[in-house]
């Protein structure tokens, strides 16, 4: 009975302990690191949801990125400008950086603060920002530059229809939190940088901290607009929570890996395939359902082509076609080129952390090469055996009367008796060659 009220005792302790701890960590840190994806999205998304369901004081997005997808950083932008409570954009820690799809969060965030030897900027959407031939300004390019306007971006019409919704997009922050607009356009159409320094002298930002607890000592007292009210901060006292990575988010950032992804549709191409040639084992079905399944949820928040992803299976399909159906190369040949190029164009983006490695891509193929040889290499020395099936193999064989009865005489083929007809008189142990077949009664002629 004592160590019943003892464990009760323990556990009553215990609860309030983590109560106490939870109830002091007012501050909730965030981690924006990384390419952001649907991963990192996710990460940042649903902690923001929880602090709020926590009734955290603020929530500080700790940023290091060198960009990310469009959809996956508007999808974070629009939890930012919904929170009911205040969010902090943080560049840390020193050499981090606010790239790219960074530079609009920290324009999103209710307060933007910097570390010491950070940075941020080169926001143009990288889709359409492969550098190009050099081209010497005209004359209206000449005049717009000296009334300080910005030269327009070369281009195709749909490559400035994007920039121009970038720079819309970045401005309405800006105007949102009355921050620098000028500079934020500069950063979409020309890839402007800035480092922390500069950047609160142009007054891109608010803060340059050097840690977290600077950080929330400087934005005491400090006054923002959250809806349609005017909030002020009071951080005395505050603890921080730092918001771990689930294994939600971690497992999803595992598939959505562009070259997890990319395996994982080719297993579950080939386990299909696999179970589709020898039915009935199983496993081979199972896995590849199952990872052709997660290769399609990853699909659906990354930017790949439909045309690559076609030419991928046209590949597969046209070498899995030379498999069954030799056509001396020309179907796998093909099949090999569908396939390389389909791969390459799988990724619809041109950001380095979406990018399928070219080594993955010439592995899969070198191993969709050797199944291939390998299946018309069976079926090669299949052609190249005597046909062992039916009866036409027993035409030209030879074989020793065993016995005779009567006017019947019987010879052993293939470990069976057979009835052999022949034009000469048979004894036991005569030599006899087959002829034909005759109702299942062999043709035969004696061996002089």
């Amino acid at each position: 009975m004592p160590y019943s009220k003892l464990i009760k005792c323990l556990l009553l302790l215990g609860g309030l302990a983590l109560l106490s701890a939870n109830s002091r960590a007012d501050a909730w840190l965030v981690d924006v690191e990384g390419a952001i994806g649907p991963a990192i999205a996710d990460h940042m998304v649903r902690g923001l949801e929880q602090a709020q369901e926590a009734d955290a004081e603020l929530v500080i997005l700790r940023i290091d990125t060198p960009g990310g997808l469009d959809t996956s950083m508007r999808q974070m932008i629009k939890a930012i400008l919904a929170s009911q409570i205040p969010v902090i954009g943080y560049v840390s820690p020193s050499g981090a950086r606010a790239a790219s799809a960074g530079t609009y969060l920290l324009y999103a965030t209710h307060i933007a603060a910097m570390a010491p030897g950070t940075n941020l900027g080169a926001a143009t959407p990288v889709q359409i920002g492969s550098p190009g031939l050099p081209q010497l300004p005209d004359d209206k390019t000449k005049k717009e530059e000296g009334e300080g306007k910005s030269a327009p971006l070369p281009g195709s019409p749909m490559e400035r229809k994007i920039v121009n919704d970038a720079v819309a997009y970045i401005q309405s922050l800006a105007q949102l939190r009355g921050r620098n607009a000028e500079w934020a356009v500069k950063a979409v159409r020309e890839g402007a940088s800035l480092s922390a320094a500069d950047a609160l002298k142009m007054h891109v930002i608010d803060i340059v901290a050097g840690s977290v607890n600077d950080l929330l000592e400087q934005t005491h007292n400090r006054e923002i607009e959250l809806g349609n009210a005017v909030q002020t901060l009071d951080n005395e006292g505050l603890a921080v929570y730092h918001h771990p990575v689930d294994w939600r988010s971690e497992f999803l950032a595992v598939i959505t890996n562009p070259n997890i992804a990319y395996v994982l549709m080719l297993v579950g191409i080939y386990g299909l395939i696999i179970e589709f040639y020898n039915p009935g084992f199983g496993i081979p079905g199972v896995v590849g359902a199952v990872c052709l399944l997660l290769a399609l949820y990853a699909f659906q928040v990354l930017p790949i082509s439909y045309a690559g992803l076609g030419l991928i299976l046209l590949g597969i399909a046209l070498m899995t076609a030379e498999a069954f159906a030799p056509s001396f190369g020309v179907l796998g040949l093909g099949g090999i080129v569908a396939f390389v190029v389909g791969s390459i164009m799988l990724m619809d983006t041109e950001l380095p952390g979406y990018q399928i490695a070219l080594p993955m891509i010439v592995a899969f193929a070198v191993f969709s090469v050797g199944v291939l040889v390998f299946a018309l290499g069976l079926i090669m020395r299949a052609r190249r055996q005597a046909v062992v099936t039916g009866l036409d193999h027993l035409f030209g064989a030879r074989a020793a009367v065993e016995s005779v009865s009567g006017d019947v005489a019987w010879v052993r083929l293939d470990g069976e008796l057979w009835e052999v007809a022949c034009e000469d008189t048979l004894a036991p142990d005569d030599s006899v060659t087959v002829n034909t077949i005759d109702n299942l009664v062999l043709q035969v002629s004696k061996d002089q």
